[in-house]
């Protein structure tokens, strides 16, 4: 796979490349590494809130705005 950096990340990433001893490709990977296991998380994340929802288990408009006047208030 070709990645194209705009300059800037290029000169970034080998910056960042000599300060921590690791090549740009070992950066790049562990990025990616990283942003994939973070959508992995958010798409779980939004599943267990779509699967709460099925389940009823959430709160109307009124109570959440009586929740969150009561939070302002204390």
């Amino acid at each position: 796979m070709d990645l194209n950096l705009p300059e800037r990340q290029t000169t970034e990433l080998a910056s960042l490349s000599v300060r921590t001893g690791r090549s740009p490709d070992e950066l790049v990977v562990d990025a990616v590494d990283r942003l994939l296991a973070y959508e992995a998380w958010f798409d779980a994340q939004v599943q267990l809130g779509i699967d709460q929802i099925a389940r009823g288990e959430f709160l109307e408009e009124e109570e959440m705005d009586t929740r969150e006047a009561r939070m302002i208030r204390a």
